[in-house]
């Protein structure tokens, strides 16, 4: 399992996902270009002391990203255009969850490449939830479902 971020551009979401995937041994792959330095105070005060536990990819664009990735592995895209809701969604094990801009999500593109598009389901009237929180709930409930979870 993986988590890619698609040109993050809030320093703070790109650090509490960072550390999400510390926390459950996930790696991440970083395409860029992204909106801020990398060195950023405020990307390293989200992610703390998890930096040294998470394996980062950078990829110094989307094609980038495309050549290099395993093509074993399922791009899923969480988007609120989705056309599989998360309770409904079989992962895979090898399957790499796709987050898009916090501005602008992810453009048609990035669409067109991915194996599968998932949304979670929200009240009526409500348009998306933060760009981190879609990588929580997402990255747990593909990790419950394929075993993945760290055990204490």
């Amino acid at each position: 399992m993986r988590l890619a971020l698609f040109q993050p551009d809030i320093p703070q979401n790109a650090g509490a996902l960072l550390r999400l995937a510390a926390c459950f041994a996930v790696a991440v792959d970083l395409i860029e270009p992204c909106g801020f330095v990398l060195d950023d105070r405020r990307l390293r005060r989200a992610v703390l002391d998890y930096a040294a536990a998470v394996t980062v990819c950078r990829h110094a664009s989307w094609e980038r990203f495309v050549a290099d990735r395993d093509r074993q592995s399922r791009l899923v895209l969480l988007t609120t255009s989705g056309t599989t809701a998360l309770p409904e969604f079989q992962f895979d094990a090898g399957d790499t969850l796709l987050l898009g801009r916090e501005s602008a999500g992810a453009p048609d593109y990035v669409h067109h490449a991915a194996a599968a598009r998932v949304a979670i389901p929200l009240a009526p009237g409500m348009r998306s939830l933060n760009v981190a929180l879609v990588g929580a709930i997402a990255l747990f409930e593909a990790l419950r479902q394929t075993g993945g979870l760290p055990h204490r």
